[in-house]
């Protein structure tokens, strides 16, 4: 618990960066699946529309990128989901 008024100040200051966080956090987790699904679409599909696909891995890398502008994520944290899944678009 804390002992004097700023501590207690900043207790609910984290709290509610943690909270904004998650919420952004569960966007881009969204967003990632939303991708995942669509490229497991677009391998098993007789007519590819890479068009959509490409819209969403921009979508994910806008928001990731503004994530680590954020301070939400870290840099190599962000680089390294960027680069998973350009891995996943690279292998169709």
């Amino acid at each position: 618990m804390a002992n004097n008024k700023s501590a207690s100040k900043r207790i609910k200051v984290n709290e509610r960066n943690r909270l904004e966080n998650n919420i952004y956090k569960g966007k881009i987790k969204n967003i990632i699946k939303n991708y995942l699904n669509q490229l497991n679409n677009f391998k098993l599909s007789q007519d590819p529309d890479k068009s959509k696909l490409e819209k969403t891995l921009n979508l994910a890398y806008s928001l990731i990128d503004k994530g680590v502008k954020k301070n939400i994520f870290h840099i190599k944290k962000a680089s390294r989901k960027k680069s998973q899944l350009l891995f996943d678009f690279k292998i169709v």
